[in-house]
């Protein structure tokens, strides 16, 4: 079943295997030994390829599956909270950045499309120098 279930979502056997073994997945395993992966699997492997995509760390990840196993209390939610918005604060600085380096390269190809590169080439180290910076304010 591991063949079939890793083949549907793209992973390997051992990313499987992993997860399983830090808790992240927890397939039945039937008789024979085999495992059998459930709708509960499915959300849980769909959830930790979001999440990754997103930017959240394997640890930070098997944090959220674990406070989502608990009851829900007052300390899930603050703990939960926390962890979305460290997360939010994260996407929000990266969508700033790349907004930049979009704009940038679109400048540059165009100038090359054109054959101004050479003459503007001021204007794009001004650009490349602005987005340097940000990146030095995001992680001052």
């Amino acid at each position: 079943m591991i063949k079939q279930f890793a083949a549907k979502y793209h992973l390997s056997q051992d990313t499987l295997r992993f997860y399983e073994k830090e808790g992240m997945l927890n397939p039945q395993r039937l008789e024979n030994g085999y495992r059998f992966y459930d709708e509960s699997c499915e959300r849980a492997v769909k959830f930790i390829q979001v999440m990754k995509n997103i930017g959240f760390s394997l640890q930070e990840i098997k944090q959220l599956l674990t406070l989502d196993g608990l009851p829900m209390s007052e300390e899930c939610n603050q703990a939960s909270s926390a962890l979305f918005a460290n997360k939010i604060n994260g996407v929000e600085r990266q969508l700033v950045f790349f907004s930049m380096a979009l704009e940038t390269l679109k400048m540059a190809q165009g100038l090359v499309e054109n054959g101004k590169y050479e003459s503007n080439k001021g204007e794009i180290d001004a650009a490349i120098e602005e987005i340097y910076r940000k990146l030095g304010d995001d992680f001052a």
